[in-house]
């Protein structure tokens, strides 16, 4: 039997690839503030997701959006492999003009193009990919997804709205290694805390809060693939203490620290 892994990159520029492998249980039921383009290799890979149980086979891809529940485990044949591409909706958004990320009802489909720009993103994995070619699949990724989206795409928000929450979302990014307080991003944006939060989750998908602490456990999430002890990542993610990082960083990844760090290790 193929033994269970994760392997992932430093997450660069809007964008981080993930590839995986299960024999049964995968993921906890869990939710990121990414978006998540995935393709299965082999298998079936199942997923709780919206109210219903989905299914993805072989070189069908699935869409997953922003703070979305979600979990993961094998179907029949008892085992899968895929890949992941979590993106960042503010790429998307600028890809798009400013527009608003799109929505794609459809989780799972038989999509060709999609998958095509997924193997090209993973020809070199897990070797760094060029700013250029990021920016080419941020961008083509974008695209594919507006023609999927149900709807038009939404108006990009007014000026004084977008660079509000991009401000307050930079100023989360600097901070990523301490609790940042609601006053703080009122100063910074210039909007009181209630606009913000609305004007942030429509730019981006998520509230200020989920966005902050989804940077500080990446930073945690990094430093243990490396083999930093838990203990040393949750001091240096701004966690008080191991049993802290573990509650946050299972809602957010699926699994716990330790569990990824053995995923890690496995060849």
């Amino acid at each position: 039997m193929t033994a269970d892994q994760i392997r992932l990159d430093q997450p660069t520029a809007g964008l981080q690839r993930l590839a995986a492998r299960f024999g049964g249980h995968a993921y906890d039921l869990h939710r990121h503030e990414t978006y998540g383009i995935g393709l299965t290799l082999y298998g079936v890979q199942q997923f709780h997701y919206r109210g219903s149980l989905r299914a993805s086979q072989a070189r069908q891809v699935l869409v997953l959006h922003p703070d979305e529940p979600h979990d993961g485990h094998a179907g029949e044949g008892g085992a899968f492999a895929y890949r992941m591409l979590y993106l960042d909706p503010a790429a998307i958004s600028q890809a798009l003009d400013g527009a608003s990320p799109p929505y794609v009802s459809e989780t799972v489909a038989h999509d060709e193009a999609t998958a095509r720009v997924l193997d090209e993103a993973f020809v070199d994995f897990p070797q760094a990919l060029e700013p250029i070619a990021i920016d080419a699949l941020i961008d083509r990724l974008a695209d594919l997804m507006a023609r999927r989206s149900d709807g038009k795409p939404r108006r990009p928000r007014g000026s004084v709205a977008q660079r509000a929450a991009t401000q307050a979302r930079d100023f989360l990014v600097a901070e990523s290694h301490r609790i940042v307080g609601s006053d703080e991003l009122e100063r910074v944006s210039g909007l009181d805390r209630f606009t913000l939060a609305r004007h942030f989750r429509s730019a981006f998908g998520t509230s200020p809060h989920r966005f902050q602490v989804g940077q500080r456990l990446m930073r945690a999430q990094a430093m243990i693939v490396e083999g930093v002890s838990l203990s040393e990542a949750a001091a240096a993610a701004g966690f008080a203490d191991q049993s802290h990082l573990t509650r946050h960083f299972s809602a957010r990844f699926g699994v716990t620290p330790g569990r990824l760090a053995a995923l890690s290790r496995r060849g």
